[in-house]
């Protein structure tokens, strides 16, 4: 079988991108951690799936580098903007997309060729309930500043999900950190049933943050939307920045606004980077 895809990135978070609107297309397990493969396939965090939705104009289906499920990807979804205006599957420029969080608005905005360049995305409200996150924690009130302990180390955490689970620790130095060794150990933490994503973060200035992310079935990428959302969300909770956040990523910057009405609207870019066609 071979298989056409399109690579894009949002800040460095990188998938190949199946249109898979005329034709049901399904892959394995397999197929996909040898797509996402760096060193044997294409390489990228994941694959994501464009499908038709009786909910939205289009369906994100999205899988991650280890071929798990996943909910949500805020970089995926402003990708999946791109190209279903780009590639001529709507004109529409405020086009609903079916995820894990449910049917998000987008709202795109082209240059003077009318290819897509930046894209806001109204990501929903925020969800603090420990049950629904989900997070094994008594009672229901929102987890903020509390104590994980990770093989005897303690942080102070944040509990938060964009229609997937993150756990957001502030650290002096993100870039000094041990990301690597600490990530996996939090993602796979007893606390977290379904796995989690961890941010780790540093203040810059007023409203300004750093954000590495441990993605959770991929490890670290350049760039987390969701998680950049969180971190947002757990910034205000925590009283240290105002609704409005610049957070700058390994991969890029995101401007990221928690809304008195309670939406959360993330802006940022999206680029497409080659077209392919691969036997699998």
């Amino acid at each position: 079988m071979k298989l056409k895809f399109t690579k894009m990135e949002g800040i460095g978070n990188d998938y190949l991108y199946v249109d898979a609107t005329k034709e049901n297309i399904q892959l394995t397990t397999e197929q996909i951690q040898k797509l996402s493969d760096r060193n044997f396939g294409v390489g990228g965090d994941g694959v994501i799936f464009i499908r038709n939705s009786k909910l939205g104009e289009f369906q994100m289906d999205m899988y991650n580098a280890d071929g798990s499920s996943s909910e949500m990807c805020g970089n995926g979804v402003r990708c999946v903007g791109k190209y279903v205006f780009d590639h001529g599957l709507t004109k529409n420029k405020k086009p609903t997309i079916e995820t894990g969080k449910g049917v998000l608005t987008l709202d795109l905005q082209t240059n003077s060729n009318e290819k897509v360049e930046m894209i806001t995305v109204d990501m929903g409200e925020p969800i603090l309930k420990p049950s629904v996150i989900p997070i094994q924690w008594p009672g229901e009130d929102p987890v903020i500043n509390q104590t994980i302990d990770v093989n005897g180390q303690k942080f102070q955490f944040t509990s938060v999900s964009m229609g997937n689970p993150h756990c957001v620790i502030y650290v002096d130095d993100a870039d000094k950190f041990p990301v690597r060794d600490i990530g996996p150990l939090i993602e796979n933490h007893p606390l977290f049933p379904r796995r989690v994503n961890v941010e780790f973060v540093s203040i810059r200035g007023k409203d300004h943050l750093y954000q590495r992310t441990w993605e959770r079935g991929t490890g670290e990428t350049l760039a987390c939307g969701t998680g950049a959302c969180a971190v947002a969300v757990s910034s205000i909770l925590n009283g240290k920045t105002g609704r409005s956040v610049r957070i700058d990523l390994r991969g890029g910057t995101l401007l990221v606004e928690w809304k008195e009405s309670g939406s959360v609207f993330m802006t940022g870019p999206a680029k497409e980077v080659f077209t392919g066609e691969i036997e699998i």
